[in-house]
């Protein structure tokens, strides 16, 4: 799946010159920020939770941080992340590269309000070399997402 995956949801489109590869590894926020020129805060990590047997993912401004009791009150559940090593079997992507689009079936996707700010943001493409640079409106169409969230904090201007 991964990259692979990413590039088709694009294709139906003509847009697959919206996911960038780069030879560099660009699997940490501050990486891609340097890598793509951007601030830190333009970067969309996309975070893995498991809820009982659901996958969810949120994606999040990446200068923005989980709000435990945020995301309690809005999950009914204590943020449990997905391990390193089911990353891959959960989403379908590589860690380092989890990103909204191209995903399996199950898994769910949420934005959260930190990403609105920006009229440009990059997600992970799949894996740690390709990135997807998008507007937001983009983002809302080909990530198929359940909603905007809002369980982030320390991200407010």
């Amino acid at each position: 799946m991964s990259v692979e995956s990413v590039r088709e949801v694009f294709k139906k489109d003509g847009l697959e010159d919206l996911v960038l590869h780069s030879d560099v590894i660009s699997d940490t926020v501050e990486n891609a920020a340097s890598l793509l020129g951007c601030e830190p805060k333009q970067i969309a990590k996309t975070m893995s939770f498991v809820i009982g047997d659901e996958t969810v993912l949120i994606v999040t401004s990446g200068d923005a941080k989980i709000d435990n009791p945020k995301y309690k009150a809005k999950f009914n559940s204590k943020a449990k992340m997905a391990s390193f090593e089911e990353v891959e079997r959960l989403t379908g992507h590589l860690p380092g590269g989890i990103c909204p689009f191209g995903l399996k079936d199950n898994v769910k996707v949420y934005l959260d309000e930190s990403l609105k700010r920006f009229d440009i943001v990059y997600t992970g493409g799949g894996d740690a070399h390709n990135t997807v640079k998008v507007n937001i409106d983009q983002l809302e169409k080909y990530s198929n997402y359940v909603k905007w969230v809002d369980v982030c904090k320390n991200w407010k201007e």
